[in-house]
């Protein structure tokens, strides 16, 4: 026999944007949902080897619960990508023209063509502003959802970019090795080596540190291409050193490594943005959430939670038990609440819609999927 939501009017499956008049901010939820996110790992990074390992890792694949809750507003961590972008534009800006004046001194063609690969490399955070600044554009009849996805396209376009990055380091290490080439003003090239991996590192760094904050699997992936780039100008500084100390094949065999460096940064990206691709979620948000909603008073059972990102936002959906005697006011109320917990448990949840139903009946998907009620989204 199929089961009908208990409430089957506007009211069932309400949608909250967090609206409420209620910050959304980090806080202890009560109830034993305080979200430090450390999660108790289990392991520990104590003793040199430990700290060591730790940090070499955070080099290659940086640690993330997929986002904290530095930041939890939907406009507020959009306006802070964009802020990311710009800054961070400005200083690989400053980067490139440091290495133009160091170009212009010594005269170096092979320099000069680094610093323009390196300035064309630091205008693929376009897309990305291009996709931060659409993200806060209102749904429409077409695109119901919003615009939260072009996040994830300008996502493809950085694991592209970090792809052909690796591609040019292996091709250009191997042909010099097969055919050595003069490196000419060596202390020249050391200095723009050492001023293009402290500028990329710096960004790479902040569009990290932010990228996590506001839950963008973009902005990170953007942050490990800034990486890669520089790894590249850290082979270019170390190759001088190499050279200078009469070793003229060190600049095509750190070219190889700093290669297989980049390919383990980029094993790193096309995970991250596969995984928002395919909806991914960390599996502990799902725990965390279907623990809030099974201590909400009225609640019997959790049938099913599931979540989605949305660029640096996520969606939920949830289905609960209630007692079949419940009034229609009073599902009402346990699910607008139950939306209200949500929102306040699970960090960058920015949307839920839960659906409430009698304790007892089927949970066939067949059994209530037919039902068309409509529901009214509170938005920001």
């Amino acid at each position: 026999m199929a089961h009908e939501p208990i409430a089957t009017d506007p009211h069932e499956g309400n949608s909250h944007a967090g609206n409420d008049g209620h910050d959304h901010g980090p806080h202890d939820h009560g109830e034993g949902h305080s979200h430090d996110h450390d999660h108790g790992h289990g392991h520990s990074h104590d003793g040199w080897g430990g700290k060591f390992g730790a940090a070499i890792r955070e080099v290659f694949a940086p640690h993330s619960h997929d986002a904290s809750d530095s930041i939890d507003g939907a406009l507020e961590s959009s306006a802070a990508g964009i802020r990311a972008v710009k800054i961070s534009l400005l200083a690989l800006g400053a980067t490139a023209i440091a290495q133009i004046v160091i170009v212009v001194i010594s005269g170096s063609v092979a320099l000069l063509a680094d610093t323009i690969h390196n300035f064309s490399d630091a205008l693929t955070a376009i897309p990305l502003w291009i996709a931060f600044a659409l993200s806060t554009k209102a749904a429409t009849r077409r695109y119901t959802y919003g615009f939260g996805r072009a996040e994830d396209l300008a996502g493809l376009f950085v694991v592209a970019m970090i792809t052909l990055s690796a591609i040019i380091a292996g091709i250009e290490s191997i042909r010099r090795l097969i055919n050595p080439v003069p490196i000419d003003h060596v202390g020249w090239v050391a200095a723009a080596g050492l001023v293009g991996f402290i500028g990329n590192e710096l960004v790479a760094v902040y569009r990290i540190r932010v990228g996590r904050q506001i839950g963008s699997a973009a902005l990170i992936a953007d942050g490990l291409h800034a990486r890669t780039d520089g790894f590249t100008s850290l082979a270019v500084l170390f190759g001088a050193g190499g050279v200078a100390l009469g070793f003229p094949l060190a600049d095509p065999i750190i070219g190889l490594v700093i290669t297989v460096a980049i390919l383990a940064v980029l094993r790193t990206a096309v995970r991250d943005i596969f995984r928002r691709l395919m909806d991914a979620v960390d599996p502990k948000f799902v725990d965390t959430a279907e623990a809030a909603l099974a201590a909400e008073p009225g609640v019997t059972g959790v049938r099913s939670v599931k979540m989605r990102w949305m660029g640096h936002r996520l969606h939920a959906d949830a289905e609960l038990d209630i007692d079949p005697a419940t009034s229609l006011s009073e599902a009402h109320r346990i699910a607008h609440d139950a939306e209200h917990t949500l929102t306040h448990a699970v960090p960058k949840l920015s949307s839920a819609l839960v659906h409430a139903y009698p304790a007892g009946g089927s949970t066939e998907p067949e059994d209530h999927r037919h039902d068309v009620e409509p529901s009214h989204p509170h938005q920001h």
